[in-house]
């Protein structure tokens, strides 16, 4: 993980707590789940009560409301939760300035996330995002990037969408258009089933504002 371009980063803090948000009442009805799982073990052929299977619903259930938490908020809202950013001083952007400004960026490389395809709610695994932008009036906290992606991923999801959810959020904290999100990954629906390709893996690029330019050095950089 670096950043680059933050020529004596004089802030100030703006944003929210986000324990309002995590007090919000789930959405996630454990309750159904656990009478679904079982059912599901019925429709297999077993018995939900024998001894390996009995809190097996249970144990999916808690398990489900702790992987697929991102489905209770909405991009805006994940937006809200994590809006820590800070303020560039003015002198120090002028000084940046001088020795190319707006071409400063910062990157956040190699945060490992996991998530579930909507296809097959497989998993999605060996995950790494690469979350760039340029930054405009503020910068957002470099935690708070590696916090997006986790929560962005704790849906059921598509690789593409994970790039896309990332930079709508991204632009929403920073009020920045320039951002690019790159991840690769691997999906057991190829990998564990299906054409069982075990080595394969899925590169995916969500470029927004300058970065979606061929002539991009970041872009060129990332595809050597």
């Amino acid at each position: 993980m670096y950043t680059k371009g933050l020529c004596r980063p004089l802030y100030r803090s703006a944003g929210c707590r986000n324990e309002d948000f995590m007090e919000k009442q789930k959405k996630i009805d454990t309750k159904a789940i656990k009478y679904h799982i079982a059912g599901i073990l019925k429709a297999l052929g077993d018995d939900p009560e024998r001894e390996g299977l009995k809190d097996t619903p249970k144990r999916v259930a808690k398990m489900y409301e702790e992987v697929f938490e991102g489905m209770n908020y909405t991009n805006e809202e994940i937006a809200e939760m994590f809006n820590k950013t800070f303020a560039l001083d003015k002198h120090a952007d002028k000084e940046c300035a001088s020795g190319g400004g707006a071409s400063d960026m910062v990157v956040v490389k190699d945060i490992d996330i996991f998530s579930y395809c909507e296809h097959h709610l497989a998993l999605m695994y060996d995950m790494k995002v690469t979350v760039a932008y340029i930054p405009k009036d503020r910068v957002i906290g470099l935690s708070k990037i590696a916090r997006i992606a986790d929560m962005v991923s704790k849906r059921l999801q598509l690789q593409e969408r994970i790039g896309s959810d990332i930079a709508d959020i991204i632009q929403m904290v920073t009020g920045t258009d320039d951002v690019a999100v790159l991840i690769e990954g691997c999906h057991s629906c190829m990998t564990a089933r299906g054409i069982r390709k075990a080595d394969t893996k899925t590169y995916t690029q969500t470029l927004r504002g300058r970065f979606n330019n061929e002539s991009n050095g970041f872009i060129q950089w990332w595809n050597r």
